[in-house]
This record gives structure tokens, sequence and C-alpha cells, in this order.
């Protein structure tokens, strides 16, 4: 029963491209105490500046996300926060010499991979849930993400591109029965081909490849090996919104409804909701027969036990 929070057990390092920056990233992930949620540190400046995550911390949500504090930031932080959020690692500190998490192959399978061969070691302290009470919704034209009082933790997302092979797709994620690590961590984040040299000459996507992401041109996708999915397109719009609900620092206990929403819309849903206070409420769960006692289904995460290569 996943109610004790957890961290790694052993450091562990990566090097990647960023996808923006096009420049070389190392990242080390290293175990960090209870109570103290997921910290990047920018060990590239001086005084190697931290920026926790948390809500109020995001400052930028065009393409990805951006943590920032004191006027330091560290961009495309979402697919690392659904792999710590899909293993229930609460607690850890990431240290990187630049401005944006690697992309490495445009999924959070590498992080999976990573934190998992480090091994997972539980907490003596309890996590801490929030219980969604009451219906929030908020909407942006066509866009919508609501979220509604449940038993468990469920994300039903839809979306609707104008294009054939991404009309009309739909998915459902329940974490007390899919397995995020095997249903969703492997789904690459997509562009279009059109929009690529477009944002190349505004400096962005400098290093985006096949090699990680998806291409679309204006029939049919352009990587060799295809889709790991048939649906990887939706199944990765909720790998990203879980590394944004993965900023909370807390498991949410309700069912999101979410429909072609991004990063921006998904924060200024996780920021209204932290501030209607009706609508939900704090739950510290210390022991089995404490949850046994509540009518909710705890999340199930990832296996905490380390994989070997």
């Amino acid at each position: 029963m996943d109610y004790r929070q957890r961290t790694i057990r052993d450091e562990s390092s990566c090097t990647g491209i960023g996808l923006h920056s096009g420049h070389p990233v190392n990242l080390t992930i290293k175990p960090a105490p209870a109570d103290t949620g997921i910290t990047f540190i920018r060990k590239d400046l001086p005084s190697g500046p931290a920026i926790r995550a948390a809500f109020e911390n995001v400052v930028d949500t065009r393409l990805s996300t951006t943590l920032g504090f004191n006027g330091f930031r560290v961009s495309t932080v979402e697919h690392l926060m659904a792999a710590f959020f899909g293993l229930g690692i609460d607690n850890a500190r990431v240290e990187l010499d630049g401005p944006e998490v690697p992309i490495m192959d445009g999924s959070a399978a590498p992080f999976i991979f990573l934190l998992k061969s480090s091994g997972i070691r539980e907490q003596k302290s309890p996590k801490r849930f929030i219980v969604i009470k009451r219906p929030l919704e908020i909407r942006e034209g066509g866009r919508s993400v609501r979220i509604n009082p449940s038993q468990e933790l469920k994300i039903s997302y839809a979306i609707d591109f104008n294009h054939p092979l991404l009309r009309d797709q739909t998915f459902e994620l329940r974490f007390s029965g899919k397995d995020f690590v095997k249903e969703i961590s492997r789904a690459r984040t997509f562009g279009f081909l059109r929009d690529i040299q477009t944002l190349r000459e505004n400096g962005l996507a400098l290093g985006g490849s096949l090699d990680n992401a998806i291409v679309i041109d204006d029939f049919r996708i352009l990587n060799e090996d295809g889709l790991r999915y048939k649906d990887e397109f939706v199944r990765h719009k909720i790998l990203d919104f879980v590394g944004d609900l993965a900023i909370l620092g807390r498991p949410v206990i309700g069912h999101f409804v979410v429909k072609k929403s991004g990063h921006a819309l998904n924060h200024q849903l996780l920021k209204k909701l932290i501030h209607s206070e009706k609508t939900w409420e704090n739950l510290d769960i210390t022991s089995p027969e404490q949850w046994a006692e509540k009518s909710f289904t705890i999340p199930v995460f990832g296996s905490a036990d380390p994989i070997h290569a």
C-alpha cells in the first residue's frame, strides 16, 4: 500500500540534449529527506540556485513547463516530473548544468529506467493527499479541464486536432488499475513538420529530431519506426498532464476530465484548485488501518523494486 513518502536509494545520472536550446545537459538525481519535495539545482550557475517544484514557481507554460525562483529558471520539467509521480517519488534533488531538463527520447521512459535502476526507498513520513470534495472546472474556447469528486485518481483525456491521424483520440488512466509505467510513460512528444521551421526561427526546438519526437507532415508520420501505441498522441498528452499535476507535490484523489488542454490551461486549473479551499481537503494517512476506514482507493504507483540493466 503506497501511503508512505518515497525517494531514490542511490544517485543516478544521465546526459542528453535540451529540446529547445539544442545544448547537451548533464543531469544527476540524488536522494532527499522526507517533506522536502522535488528541487532542481542549477549547478552551472554561481552559488547553485535551487528551484523547488511547486505550482507557485511555474513561470512559463509555452510549449513546456518552466519553473523559476529569484530570476533563475529550469524548463521542460514535465517528463521528469511525470516519472517521479508515476513511481510515487515525493522527494529528490535534481542537479543539472543547463537551463532545461534533457529531452531524452521525448517520453518519460528513460527517466523511469534511471530512477528504478537507482532503487526506490520508502520513507517513514506519510504521503499527503488532496481529496476533491466539489467539482471545479476551467474553460478556454473549446478546451477545458474539470475535476470531479471520485474514490480514486483518474484522468480521462480527449484530443481532436485538425489532422487525419489525431482526430478524436481518447484515453482513461486509472491510478488504481492501469500501470502508468506500461500505459503512458513510453508515449513521446509530437509536433508538426510545418511548425518546426517557425519554432527554430524563434530559437526553439533547436534540439528536436526524429530521435526525440514524433514528427507529422500533412498526411503521415515521418519516424521510420512508427508509433509505440496506436493512440500515442493522447497518451503523451496524459503524460504531460501527469507531469504538470506532479507540481502540486501531493497526489489528488479525484477524476480529471480533460479536453484538448495544454500546459497553460493545466496550470490555470491547478492554481484555481489550490485557491478554492472549499473544493478539497488535505488527507494524511499514517497506517493501512486508517486508510481502510476511508472510502477512497489509494493510487497505485510504480514498483519500488529496483531493476537491473
